[in-house]
């Protein structure tokens, strides 16, 4: 097997649980270099469970399996530190054991990806949401990571901001970036994905090339949203 098709990391057999509320059941799954994952599936479905555990954030029963890849996650609701937007990035390259010397030019460079090169020394909690989140990312960016993990990323932002973070997206995957995102907009994983992952209660349901799951899958998909929705009374 050549690296580009080994694994970076992995689930087998792994459940989580939240007191008597399994969450996640025997879930196998692998995801390998330069592919761009999306994880869908409706509200309480277990998709940002699976994210989380693959991100080992969560206590997992089972075997996850990380082939030395660095990874970076970036939330929903990024936090900012309450420093200038350039030195959210430098704190974040200084943690990840960037040298000194090159920290200030790669956090320019990635406020510049970001289109935020303007705002460098603007205090990071002062930005719009979807300036924060495009900062966030290039603060993921910056420290160069194997995987990025992406929890809803443009959830609660304007089509403008939502636009933009896509393209920042689309960037990293074009420049061989490997991401995993959980959204549960089904039109986002069509434009950005090359793998979509449908999780319902707890459990893979369906694991395709992009395309495929598209030809194949995406009326389930809508099905156990909007039953979801109504269940919730949660407008779309």
């Amino acid at each position: 097997m050549n690296d580009a098709a080994a694994p970076l990391l992995g689930l087998a057999g792994a459940s989580v649980r939240y007191g008597s509320v399994v969450a996640l059941k025997g879930v196998d799954v692998e995801i390998r270099r330069g592919e761009f994952v999306a994880l869908v599936g409706s509200n309480g479905a277990g998709k940002t469970t699976l994210l989380h555990a693959l991100h080992g954030l969560l206590p997992t029963e089972g075997d996850r399996r990380v082939a030395g890849a660095t990874q970076a996650m970036v939330f929903q609701r990024p936090f900012m530190l309450r420093l200038s937007a350039l030195n959210n990035v430098r704190i974040a390259l200084w943690l990840a054991g960037v040298p000194r010397g090159e920290r200030a030019a790669r956090a320019r460079a990635a406020l510049r990806l970001a289109g935020l090169a303007d705002r460098a020394e603007r205090p990071a909690r002062t930005l719009s949401g979807g300036q924060q989140q495009r900062l966030a990312l290039a603060r993921a960016w910056a420290v160069r990571p194997d995987v990025l993990f992406l929890d809803e990323p443009t959830s609660n932002l304007d089509p403008a901001a939502k636009t933009e973070i896509e393209a920042m997206l689309a960037a990293f995957a074009a420049d061989g970036m490997t991401l995993v995102m959980s959204t549960h907009n089904l039109g986002q994983a069509k434009r950005l994905a090359t793998r979509v992952i449908l999780v319902d209660a707890g459990e893979i349901r369906a694991d395709l090339p992009s395309a495929r799951f598209f030809a194949e899958h995406a009326d389930l998909a809508l099905r156990r949203r909007a039953a979801a929705l109504a269940e919730s009374e949660e407008l779309p």
